[in-house]
């Protein structure tokens, strides 16, 4: 589904806040008290040295501050950041996405196992290449602890670990608890469906696939596209389709034109079970994150 632009537009953004690689950090500026065409052919800075910014190197290296690299480990290194950054786009995209385009109800019941396995790939992708990065970044405890990158760093790498930690207790806890609480205890046919009921016609285990539209359900179990109750393993079925629909590639006229069941019913509102509280909890904490990692990646880069 062409769903996926929108994502991809996100990812596209988020790729362009990502800073480039680059050892003349501010701290190594304020040390000289000069400008950057002092050590840098380009005023700009970054790229060829002049002789004063071979000399300033030099003497970082020597003081520890500066680590040195093989032209093997800079191929290296540029492929592991190639393989962190993509890693980081499609994980934070993913987040965005549910929480800008799907809302963070549509994966209150947990998300299907194929994103499940892609996002702990990710997750653990990015902790062994951040490892590598941050070695090569920095030689020593000092600069990691007495630096603005350094510092920074720390406060990155503590952002993370609460997304992985939360993204454990997710899966491992949560999950299970949802998946024990649902029951399929609706007397069919039924004419009309509360929220709650149509979520539990799933197409799981032999259920039925139901969506809503517009107010309206349909029986989607007969279609070839939402073998499973997943159409394109993408959306599931049992949620209200209306919001979603709007980023398809095709128009109304293929939900329209499956079997109609009943009314989606408006139900009173009623406080969520402490598992779902949890759960939203960690998905807008996970949100805040993100935009608090893509804060100190752009203080990095122009700050």
């Amino acid at each position: 589904m062409t769903n996926v632009t929108k994502p991809h537009i996100i990812l596209f953004l988020l790729m362009l806040l990502y800073p480039a690689e680059g050892f003349g950090t501010p701290e190594f500026a304020h040390q000289a008290v000069k400008s950057c065409d002092y050590c840098h052919v380009d005023p700009a800075g970054g790229g060829q040295l002049t002789s004063e910014g071979e000399s300033f190197k030099d003497d970082l290296r020597i003081k520890g501050q500066y680590r040195v690299l093989s032209p093997f480990q800079h191929v290296l290194r540029f492929i592991i950041g190639y393989l962190h950054t993509l890693t980081a786009i499609m994980w934070f995209g993913t987040i965005l996405y549910v929480h800008i385009v799907l809302k963070p109800a549509y994966a209150a019941r947990g998300l299907p196992k194929s994103e499940l396995r892609l996002g702990w790939a990710s997750i653990i992708i990015m902790a062994v290449t951040g490892t590598f990065l941050s070695v090569s970044r920095v030689p020593n405890w000092n600069m990691l602890i007495h630096t603005r990158f350094g510092i920074l760093l720390i406060i990155k790498i503590g952002f993370f670990l609460v997304m992985v930690s939360t993204a454990v207790f997710v899966t491992f806890v949560i999950g299970p608890m949802v998946r024990r609480k649902k029951q399929y205890d609706i007397p069919l046919p039924v004419q009309d469906f509360t929220a709650e009921q149509l979520s539990q016609c799933d197409g799981y285990e032999g259920r039925p696939a139901y969506v809503a539209y517009q107010g309206t359900i349909y029986d989607v179990s007969g279609s070839r596209l939402w073998k499973g109750g997943s159409h394109f393993k993408k959306h599931g079925a049992g949620f209200d389709m209306t919001d979603v629909l709007k980023t398809a590639p095709h128009k109304e006229d293929k939900i329209l034109g499956m079997p109609v069941v009943g009314e989606l019913l408006e139900e009173v509102r009623q406080k969520k079970p402490p598992q779902m509280r949890l759960f939203y909890f960690f998905a807008y904490m996970n949100l805040f994150l993100i935009f608090s990692i893509v804060f100190i990646i752009s203080l990095w880069r122009w700050w």
